[in-house]
């Protein structure tokens, strides 16, 4: 009998890039089941985030951990059950609604769910964009518009939606003519970053 002999952990950077392949192969699966199952979708936060400046400057993308769907409630069933034919399950986790791997079923590795055309919260200025409200950046993936999308990140403005939002400022893609469309409120969170980086 051969001798064995175990493989050696993986490293850091080991781990940091099968997480990446992970929240990869999560974005893939579910917006190719939506799509198979005729549910219209568009994806929003940090992956939208990528996919809008990467049309501006790749090296410029930041990565996330995040995958975020923007559905219609009323397709909610018909989501669940694409959702179930790729082995993730749907659940509710204080209020916010996600579909999580029956094999991994961490809310953090999940599919976190926003609902088209409704507040996320009932102090918000507008509510979240249409799911019609979107493109198709690439065969496959629809993503919010550039409008909807800066909206959404407003109207979240936490730490990592000010990044994100100067990230797309910094690529040339938000500037001055986006503040036109906007309620004052969120006017006046996007002057606030353009005047930091100096636009």
């Amino acid at each position: 009998m051969l001798p064995t002999t175990a493989l050696p952990a993986p490293g850091l950077w080991e781990k940091y890039v099968m997480a990446l392949d992970a929240v990869t192969d999560r974005l893939q699966r579910i917006t190719q089941a939506l799509e198979e199952a005729g549910v219209p979708y568009a994806l929003v936060g940090g992956q939208a985030v990528a996919l809008w400046v990467a049309t501006k400057d790749p090296a410029a993308v930041r990565t996330t951990k995040d995958v975020d769907i923007l559905l219609d409630r009323a397709d909610l069933g018909r989501a669940r059950s694409a959702a179930l034919a790729i082995g993730m399950d749907y659940f509710e986790v204080l209020g916010v609604g996600m579909f999580l791997d029956r094999t991994d079923a961490n809310p953090r590795r999940g599919v976190h769910l926003l609902w088209a055309g409704e507040k996320v919260t009932a102090n918000c200025s507008v509510p979240s964009p249409s799911v019609e409200d979107r493109i198709f950046l690439e065969a496959g993936k629809a993503v919010v518009s550039l409008a909807g999308l800066v909206r959404m990140k407003l109207l979240a403005n936490r730490d990592q939606d000010r990044v994100h939002l100067r990230d797309l400022i910094d690529v040339d893609l938000v500037g001055r003519d986006f503040l036109r469309d906007l309620p004052p409120d969120l006017a006046s969170r996007l002057d606030a970053l353009l005047s930091e980086l100096g636009r």
